[in-house]
């Protein structure tokens, strides 16, 4: 396995306008600003309501449950599957998961998209491989094989016999008096769980453009999260992993509104199967080098001795967060490249000169450098100069999820395929006949929405339930001002609930399975110990909740998504001020590596500090 992309001594003695850069991403962020955020975007429903419907498995009826289990688990997918694992290892052999798709995979099960794989390596994305004894084919795997992974925890684990599929949570209600979590769904059940955990991430509830017209369209259209195979031929496998071509397609004019990491998977595919392409752009995607290769099986075994995923999640957080492990690189990815430049940087400087305004100086200069290779590769790929120009990202590369391909932008070069840049305008408007744009009316047969998923908006919306705690506290007057919690697992007044999440924890956007997996080890040995004491109860006090989140807003915080010349989007909030909540949206100030360790001392030394058994 070799690097993506290395550092040259070239670039490292490159000299930036820094002030002419800084202004410049000032001006495209200012071009996108809008004072509605997210506001701006549509839920899915009436109208759309079709939109969230499955094509994928069909519904089957069933009677309601009214039964008891030991733990329900809201959300079927890493979080949910990961969790459920560590309990039945942990001998809880009465898991009941609750998944609004008809099958577990969460985020996996739903995008289906055509070219859709992880920008994760696969060897720390997909979890609980040394446990199932699979072998990712390739460094970065396609979706089909990431659901067949999910399935396969699932029935390693038997997590399938008490599984309630086709099934949206309702209400969550604390009985005190019996000591156990009131679960109700759209189905009708009202059964009981000893333990609730929440694993109902963000990108599971799809948005759509708040553009004029938008219902009057009368061609097709559907969201990326539900790609219509029966209209554009083809299916997951054979176009994602095969190359084969959306037949249906041929004589298609085909539109597609966004250009986040969606599109950037999508593109290549619809380049070759359409008739016409028309890409609508408000914000370019950083769009780095991925460097996919398959995984040999003779490499593989040399590597995969006893514990060797859990070595690698390790070395590629270690190197994300500058720990311990970090001088070997195991996963050689865009991810790491970022990282090794920063700390060269800052292992150049002489000890008494490592300040955090030095550090922060390092990280600014390897992304000044790091920006300006990926806007010089738009220009080696691209034939055409004007949409080179517009396909370049001016903001820092962490303000945006930074995306890694090599077929997005040579897609550009496909005859048919148009870029529809709108200057950070955006969309005007949707006709009868198609899609409005910088004062042109673009007519087109089909219209994809790669716009996204909810991600800004508050957490009852995207659950779409609201929690009721101790003394009938709601989860969303806790949290109006601001998520608070200990580890980001456990919160005050929701006795045996426990969140599994990234943030509050180590915070590490770059791989949250990683999160994920330390969090279901975490619940599972917390209620080994409940049961073994014989308590019934699990509850972080008030005062280590708030020393907690004290401790967090010591440390830097949101960094480069905090950044007020980042371009707006999912990661600032739509570029809104919302201090109030935001600073809490923060990690361990030590980094994640030294909280993965810290986490695994405060589970393992039998204390749990911070918490109550009842």
């Amino acid at each position: 396995m070799t690097l993506a992309t290395e550092p040259h001594a070239a670039q490292d003695k490159a000299r930036f306008d820094k002030a002419a850069l800084l202004a410049k991403y000032r001006a495209e962020r200012d071009k996108r600003l809008r004072p509605d955020g997210n506001d701006q975007y549509l839920r899915v429903s009436g109208t759309f309501a079709h939109y969230l419907d499955d094509p994928y498995t069909p519904f089957v009826e069933r009677a309601p449950k009214t039964d008891h289990v030991t733990f329900a688990f809201v959300g079927g997918g890493f979080a949910g599957l990961v969790t459920g694992a560590r309990l039945v290892e942990a001998g809880v052999d009465d898991v009941r998961i609750v998944e609004k798709g008809g099958d577990f995979g969460g985020t996996w099960y739903w995008n289906r998209y055509p070219g859709a794989q992880c920008d994760t390596a696969s060897m720390i994305y997909m979890p609980l491989l040394e446990e199932t004894g699979h072998r990712p084919t390739e460094k970065y795997a396609h979706a089909p094989e990431i659901l067949e992974q999910c399935q396969r925890i699932g029935r390693k684990y038997r997590l399938y016999d008490n599984a309630l599929f086709h099934t949206e949570v309702t209400g969550l209600e604390w009985d005190g008096a019996r000591h156990v979590w009131i679960v109700r769904s759209n189905r009708g059940d009202a059964f009981t769980a000893d333990f609730i955990g929440l694993g109902t991430g963000p990108l599971h509830v799809p948005k759509l453009p708040g553009l004029e017209g938008i219902e009057g369209f009368r061609g097709h259209s559907f969201h990326t999260s539900r790609w219509d195979y029966d209209y554009t031929g083809g299916d997951p496998a054979s176009v994602t992993t095969r190359g084969a071509r959306m037949e249906k397609l041929t004589d298609k004019r085909v539109a597609i509104i966004g250009t986040g990491a969606t599109a950037v998977q999508a593109v290549p595919h619809l380049a070759r199967s359409c008739r016409e392409l028309y890409v609508f752009q408000r914000t370019p995607s950083s769009v780095d080098v991925r460097g996919n290769v398959p995984l040999d099986a003779d490499w593989f075994a040399s590597i995969a001795t006893p514990g060797w995923q859990q070595r690698w999640l390790e070395n590629f957080t270690a190197n994300q967060s500058g720990g311990p492990g970090a001088e070997e690189d195991l996963v050689q990815d865009g991810w790491t490249d970022l990282s090794r430049r920063i700390r060269s940087k800052i292992m150049h400087l002489p000890p008494e000169q490592r300040t955090p305004a030095n550090m922060i100086a390092a990280f600014e200069d390897s992304d000044f450098e790091k920006m300006e290779e990926i806007r010089s590769r738009v220009d080696s790929i691209v034939k055409e100069p004007d949409t080179a120009q517009a396909l370049k990202a001016w903001y820092r590369q962490l303000c945006k999820r930074p995306c890694f391909h090599d077929a997005y932008l040579q897609a550009f070069n496909t005859p048919g395929t148009h870029l529809v840049d709108t200057d950070g305008q955006g969309v005007e408007r949707i006709t009868e006949k198609g899609v409005v744009a910088n004062g042109r009316e673009y007519e087109v047969d089909c219209i994809i929405y790669a716009s996204g998923f909810e991600v800004g908006t508050s957490y009852e919306r995207r659950a779409g339930f609201d929690v009721t705690g101790k003394n009938g506290l709601k989860l969303s007057e806790a949290w109006a001002e601001g998520m608070r919690s200990k580890h980001g697992i456990h919160v005050h007044g929701f006795p045996n609930l426990f969140f599994v999440q990234p943030t509050q924890g180590a915070n590490l956007i770059s791989n949250v399975p990683h999160n994920l997996t330390e969090a279901g080890k975490t619940i599972a040995m917390t209620i080994r110990h409940a049961q073994g004491i014989g308590a019934r109860e699990i509850e972080v006090t008030k005062e280590a909740q708030d020393a907690w989140v004290a401790l967090l807003l010591t440390g830097m915080g949101r960094m480069m998504m905090g950044n007020p010349d980042c371009t707006p989007g999912y990661y600032n909030n739509e570029g809104q001020p919302q201090e109030h909540i935001a600073r809490y949206n923060v990690g361990y100030p030590a980094g994640a590596s030294a909280y993965f360790q810290y986490i695994a001392d405060w589970r393992s030394n039998g204390a749990f500090e911070g918490l109550e058994f009842r």
